[in-house]
């Protein structure tokens, strides 16, 4: 039985969710599924907003044929890709032989690398600024490259003031039956997926979404549709805002994530004791194992705090392999602008606090707070002046950041 939901009277949303789905991109946990969003404009002519992922193909074009019921598809618009919206490309179009694909000059090289065989007379390739009227309802494009692939653009429709965001402003996670980020518990639950999922998947091209942003800003939206996670028709600026901070890599709230890699607790013992101190001095903290966390939230959480406490022992002459990896991951998304402490342990060669450094040193604008705190094997009762000195340093720090 077909799952179509009504936006307005003329935009059915067509998409579906898969709960069975362990790993986004084979990369990032989502231990609720996933959702993938496509939607149809009925009007004289018919035009449809991306495809899906082939985990859920058969629901929706099961949709899709209910939504036509019996209509032809004038228009495909495809906005990203990426094979989880276009996976169902080639079989959409072998469908519905009419329909013509809208798209960038970019996708068009890209299907075809996909294995769809689209002919060139099938294919009308948009601009900045291009339109297309379906009717009562004209489709406005916008080029949004690198957010978060090159061939990307979002479309506006000026009627009913709809922004389709490709990428942008999804989340991680299955919808369970709304579609609607106000029917759902958006800062209880949610807030924490749509960081998580801003900062994994599209973190690293921050200044491509800031060019987003404003060409966002000269329209007035009455909804966003994203192709992943919830509709927003209520308090736009929730979402939007978020995504102003995290695309200027600006910290949500002042505070430290004390991440730390440990292999007998001693490591862990020293962090944890710093965090103690830090909380008694009304310093919010966000304590991770990073040997037990997902690097997807260890990313998610390094673009939320102001500040970095990192504690890791030497290992084989080197960092930890946990803190390595996951400081690999975090630099590797481009953050910024970020003041970091450092513990290291060594019980005959202490190195990791440089180590650990290094790997940051092509973030930009990072601020390394001195001292470093050193542990030889456990952290020792005559240190208990110097930890408290370290806390006191990263305190004033976070009270003095703006």
């Amino acid at each position: 039985m077909h799952c179509i939901q009504n936006i307005t009277d003329s935009l059915l949303w067509l998409g579906g969710s898969d709960r069975r789905i362990s790993l986004f991109e084979g990369a990032h946990p989502t231990p609720r599924g996933m959702a993938y969003n496509s939607y149809l404009l009925l009007d004289e002519k018919t035009a449809l907003i991306d495809t899906v992922d082939r985990a859920v193909a058969g629901q929706f074009f099961e949709n899709l044929e209910a939504a036509l019921n019996g209509r032809a598809l004038d228009y495909l618009v495809v906005q990203h890709m990426e094979p989880d919206h276009s996976a169902t490309l080639g079989c959409l179009l072998a469908k519905h032989p009419e329909a013509q694909v809208i798209c960038t000059a970019k996708a068009v090289p890209m299907m075809r690398q996909f294995g769809h065989d689209v002919s060139d007379a099938r294919v009308r390739t948009v601009k900045e600024g291009d339109t297309l009227s379906l009717g009562a309802h004209t489709l406005r494009f916008l080029m949004a490259p690198m957010v978060h692939w090159p061939e990307v653009m979002v479309t506006y429709e000026e009627a009913d003031r709809t922004l389709f965001s490709a990428d942008a402003f999804g989340l991680f996670g299955a919808l369970d039956g709304g579609i609607f980020a106000d029917e759902a518990d958006f800062d209880g639950f949610w807030l924490d997926e749509a960081r998580r999922y801003y900062t994994n998947i599209v973190g690293k091209y921050g200044p491509s979404v800031q060019t987003l942003l404003k060409k966002a800003a000269a329209l007035e939206i009455a909804r966003i549709c994203p192709l992943h996670g919830f509709i927003w028709r209520k308090d736009l600026d929730k979402i939007v805002s978020k995504y102003d901070l995290w695309s200027r890599y600006a910290p949500e709230e002042r505070g430290v994530l004390v991440a730390y890699a440990s292999v007998y607790g001693n490591t862990a013992n020293a962090a944890e004791a710093v965090a103690n101190r830090l909380r008694a001095k009304g310093v919010r903290c966000e304590a991770r194992d990073v040997s037990v966390t997902d690097d997807s939230e260890l990313v998610a959480a390094a673009f939320r705090w102001s500040h970095w406490l990192l504690a890791a022992p030497t290992y084989n002459a080197g960092v930890f392999v946990a803190m390595e990896n996951a400081l690999r991951d975090v630099a590797a998304h481009g953050l910024q602008g970020r003041s970091v402490a450092l513990i290291q342990n060594g019980s005959w060669a202490p190195a990791s606090a440089n180590q650990m450094k290094e790997m940051l040193s092509g973030l930009k604008n990072m601020t390394f707070l001195e001292p470093v705190l050193t542990v030889r094997g456990a952290l020792a009762p005559a240190q208990a002046e110097e930890v408290d000195a370290f806390a006191q340093a990263i305190a004033d720090s976070v009270e003095a950041a703006q």
